[in-house]
Formats: C-alpha cells, sequence, structure tokens
C-alpha cells in the first residue's frame, strides 16, 4: 500500500503541479474571453432559470429530464467530500491562501462548464427508444475526426469509468465511514454495507430514480450545510474580517503559515487550489456534461448558463462556507491552527473539530457526519450514471451490469481502505480525464461563441 501511495503521488505532482493548471487555467480563460465573460454577463439569467421554476418534485419525462433535474444531478456529483474533506485538506496543506486559488479556477471553469454543457447539448444522440445519451466521448469525436478521435474518447471513457464509477466512489463511502464513526463509534465496514445497499437500490431505478432522488436530495442537504454554517459564522462574526484577510493574504505569502521557500509554499498553495477546485467543481473534468446533455431545453445555451449556477453554488457558496466555517474557529484568535497544521488534525476529522468547537465535540462530529453523508451519497449516486454511460460506450449495453456489480462493490472497498490511499487514486484519475475533454473544447470553440451569441 504504501509503495503504490508513493507511486501514485508522484505521478499526481506532475499532473496538478503543471499540467492541471495550464490546462485549466488556459481553458477557463481562453472561454471566458471568446463568450465575452459569459459567467458574469449571463450570471442573473443563470439565476432565474434555476430558481425561477424552483421544485422539487419535477414532471417525470419518457425521455431526458427537465432542466432542473439535470442542474441536480449535476450538483449532486459536484456538491460532495471535496466541498468538506477536499477544502480542509487544501487549507491544511496549502494554507487558507489555497481557497483564493480555488476561487480563481472556479470564477474561469464557470465559462469552462458553460463550454462543456453547450457541447453536451449540440452533440447528444436521442436513441430510437427515446433515451438520450451525451457527453464528452461524443464531442470528443466531434473535434477530432477519425483514429484519433476514437482513441481520445476510449482514452477518456476508460479514465472516467475508474475515476468516477471506481475511485470516486471509493473516496466518498471512505469519508461517509470515517467521520459516521468518529461520530457513532460505528465500525466503518458497517457504514460500507448500508452505504452500499441504499446505493444499489437506486442505481436500479435507473435515471429517473437518480433524478427523483437528487432534485429532493440537493436542496435539502444544501440549504442544511449553508444553516449551519452561517450559525457558527455568526457565532464567530468578529472574525471574519480577519479570515477572509487570511485567504488573501496567504494566497501570496503562504510561506509564512506553511513554511518553506516563498515560491514552493505559493507553488502548494496553486497546487492545491487546483487540485481540490477540480475534485469539487468538476468544471473542466468531463463529468458533469453527461447530466446537462439529458436536460430538455430550448436552445443548448439555457443549460450552459444553469451549468454555471451549479460551479457558483458548489464554490462559492458550499466550499467557501467550510473554508470560513474552519479560518475563523481554528485559525483566526490564536486558534490551535494559526500556526500551521498539527499532529492529530487531518482533512478528514478538520471540520468536525471546528464544528465541535461551535456545538460542543459530541454534537460537531454528528452534524458534520450527517451533511457528509448527504453530500457523498449523492455524489455516489451521480457518478455511478456518469461512469455507467461511458461503459456502454465501451462495451455496450448488455454488459453493464458488470459495470453495476464492480462500482457496487468499490463503494464498499471505500469503507475499508486508507483514506490517503483512496483520495490519491482518485485524484490521479481525475486529473487524466482533464486532459482529452478540454483538448476537444478548444478546437470546438466556435460552437459555443455561436451558441452564447444567440443568447441575444
Amino acid at each position: 500500500m504504501e509503495a503504490l501511495l508513493k507511486i501514485v503521488q508522484t505521478i499526481n505532482a506532475y499532473l496538478s503541479d503543471y499540467i492541471l493548471i495550464v490546462l485549466l487555467i488556459g481553458c477557463g480563460v481562453f472561454y471566458t474571453v471568446k463568450t465575452r465573460f459569459v459567467q458574469v454577463r449571463c450570471f442573473g439569467e443563470g439565476m432565474k432559470k434555476v430558481f425561477g421554476n424552483f421544485s422539487m418534485k419535477g414532471e417525470k419525462n419518457k425521455s431526458g429530464l427537465s432542466s432542473f433535474q439535470a442542474l441536480a444531478t449535476a450538483v449532486a456529483a459536484q456538491v460532495g467530500t471535496g466541498n468538506i474533506v477536499g477544502a480542509c485538506g487544501a487549507i491544511l496543506i496549502g494554507g487558507p491562501g489555497a481557497i483564493f486559488w480555488m476561487w480563481l479556477i472556479a470564477f474561469f471553469g464557470m465559462a469552462t462548464i458553460y463550454a462543456e454543457a453547450v457541447l453536451a447539448q449540440e452533440t447528444r444522440e436521442v436513441h430510437e427508444d427515446g433515451s438520450i445519451a451525451g457527453g464528452p466521448v461524443f464531442y470528443i469525436k466531434k473535434a477530432y475526426k477519425g483514429k484519433l478521435g476514437k482513441f481520445l474518447a476510449g482514452f477518456f471513457a476508460v479514465a472516467i469509468t475508474l475515476a468516477l464509477g471506481f475511485m470516486g466512489s471509493m473516496v466518498q463511502s471512505n469519508s461517509i465511514a470515517e467521520t459516521s464513526s468518529t461520530a457513532f463509534n460505528i465500525p466503518g465496514w458497517i457504514i460500507g454495507i448500508i452505504v452500499t445497499v441504499a446505493a444499489a437500490f437506486i442505481f436500479l431505478g435507473g435515471i429517473q430514480r437518480i433524478a427523483s432522488v437528487t432534485e429532493k436530495l440537493v436542496p435539502v442537504m444544501a440549504i442544511l450545510y449553508i444553516v449551519l454554517g452561517l450559525v457558527v459564522l455568526v457565532m464567530n462574526i468578529k472574525h471574519l474580517p480577519e479570515a477572509f484577510g487570511m485567504i488573501f493574504k496567504y494566497a501570496f505569502v503562504p510561506n509564512a503559515i506553511i513554511g518553506g521557500s516563498i515560491g514552493a509554499a505559493i507553488k502548494m498553495a496553486i497546487s492545491q487550489g487546483a487540485k481540490r477546485g477540480l475534485f469539487s467543481n468538476e468544471a473542466g473534468m468531463g463529468s458533469t456534461p453527461h447530466a446537462h446533455a439529458m436536460a430538455n431545453v430550448e436552445k443548448p445555451h439555457d443549460q450552459g448558463v444553469v451549468a454555471m449556477i451549479g460551479v457558483f453554488i458548489d464554490t462559492f457558496v458550499v466550499l467557501t462556507m467550510t473554508a470560513l466555517v474552519v479560518i475563523t474557529t481554528l485559525y483566526v484568535g490564536g486558534g490551535p491552527l494559526a500556526d500551521g497544521a498539527e499532529d492529530g488534525i487531518t482533512k478528514a476529522n478538520l471540520m468536525q473539530i471546528a464544528m465541535g468547537k461551535a456545538f460542543g465535540t459530541v454534537t460537531g462530529n454528528i452534524l458534520v457526519a450527517v451533511c457528509l453523508l448527504f453530500f457523498a451519497f449523492s455524489t455516489i449516486i451521480s457518478w455511478n450514471f456518469f461512469g455507467k454511460i461511458n461503459f456502454e460506450y465501451l462495451f455496450g449495453k448488455r454488459f453493464t451490469i458488470v459495470y453495476s456489480v464492480l462500482a457496487i462493490a468499490f463503494i464498499f472497498l471505500g469503507s475499508l481502505f486508507p483514506n490517503d490511499l483512496v483520495w490519491e487514486l482518485a485524484d490521479m484519475f481525475n486529473n487524466i480525464m482533464v486532459i482529452p475533454n478540454v483538448l476537444a473544447l478548444l478546437p470546438l470553440f466556435a460552437i459555443v461563441v455561436a451558441a452564447a451569441k444567440r443568447s441575444k
């Protein structure tokens, strides 16, 4: 296990420190310029489309999903352990300044995910039985014809099946098991069995059952978490200005809190921001386009602006809430982490410690465990669906039962594996997914720009 962990960490260091940063920020800036800051111009339009006809009980469609159901399925994938455990890990390793870089990546990522959703709508396929299939494999083949397109599409399909269907679900169940074990003193394997059985029941119902669950679960879990976070922030309101100050200060001088030279520290802060930002909002990764492709909308632009709101909710609302709770509780005012990380405090228990400072240790542990259960379980549901689409692309519909059995097994295994190895494996395949996805997004910019112009 230790040898494998070192190998995967080395691969991730190169991917996240160099390739990932260039691709994510480069693609985001490119589409921000090409669409004339669509994330700013059309932000209000996106909010109206999401909340104007808000409903937790959408219509059942014979094919496809409503726009909100597609968003809920996408947000279920985005808002997961990355918003709690991932954000905590970024702060512990890269300092509070890592949050600034996560914000920056998310801002440009809103333009990237607009492009992903538009292209997913433009290239989706409607089958004879009325079912809809769409996602990066379809626009990758449109961007690159012939053998190159087939290779890149196949490469992406393999990567996302491993990243989300198998490794990613392990991360989610692993985090559920760890926090629940801390809160309720229940062995992780028992939690693993419960989560596995519940997930299998939802998987068997297909996309309509998945959409029905996510459209109810996502609003409830988001509101619960935000309310709890606001309570803590009200209690720590005098520390809020200092918390924001630390985020901006340590974005550019992180060595003051994480040590080392200024160059190495900034590199660490940016790397953590990029890596955890990707794991959180998934803009540029190619996962959420599968949900947005299934939305029944008048024109691709309509789902593009809705997709942007998903990134906004994920990073600027939910993830920021985590960051502010942790920083105002543990970093400012002479908190236990004011001078950097301490032994015994990990990304898995950091939020529980922070909530424990506000509500008491036992209550804090339970509250975080419940929130993480909602977040991680909803992500498992959506990620399984995304992986299944790509497994079917690779091997055909008749073999999807093999995928389902393997996916369910990995959910259970996640509750047993060491935390660090599970995260590093998931990060590696997430990073790999970005490469073919972004390489396809760039040459198709004319389609995206045309969709943005037709929105006038």
